[in-house]
């Protein structure tokens, strides 16, 4: 089995006066968000071995933001940054690890979810992926190559404003 923690970041700053989008830091509310999925992740023991993440800066305090372990093998990549939902599943099926948390935006990630698993969660936000969304989703499957669409039982979906 593997397991996917697909992950939106969280709130960002649009009064931050970033030089670009790429750039945009976390709002207060953002970094309060990061903390609080962090915490619901170990409360759960939803602990990645594994993290890909888009380079852009909120995705990046995101992840600073969950508090996980630091020797986790962590990529951060351009690639990620505003990725279709073909990109993110090409980035998951080059994967090693058991459990993959995967750091993104939208469009990309709520595709991704949506496509991802056989039955949708039933929560009230799963279709609008708010900033923070976070879907776990494991696959019957040895290698993440074989990881495909509608192949993913979804487990959690939470946001924020759940915790």
């Amino acid at each position: 089995m593997k397991r996917l923690i697909l992950m939106r970041h969280a709130k960002s700053d649009w009064s931050a006066g970033a030089g670009s989008d790429h750039d945009r830091p976390l709002n207060a509310r953002g970094v309060a968000a990061a903390q609080a999925l962090g915490d619901w992740l170990r409360a759960q023991d939803l602990l990645p071995d594994q993290v890909l993440s888009s380079s852009s800066k909120r995705t990046g305090q995101t992840y600073i933001g969950l508090g996980l372990a630091d020797d986790t093998p962590t990529t951060f990549t351009r690639d990620l940054y505003l990725a279709t939902h073909n990109d993110l599943l090409a980035a998951l099926r080059q994967a090693t690890g058991n459990v993959v948390l995967m750091l993104g935006h939208n469009p990309g990630i709520s595709i991704t979810a949506a496509q991802l698993v056989s039955t949708p969660p039933d929560h009230p936000k799963f279709n609008q992926y708010p900033t923070g969304a976070t879907l776990v989703a494991d696959f019957e499957i040895d290698h993440w190559r074989d990881a495909d669409w509608g192949k993913a039982i979804a487990r959690h979906f939470v946001v924020p404003r759940d915790l």
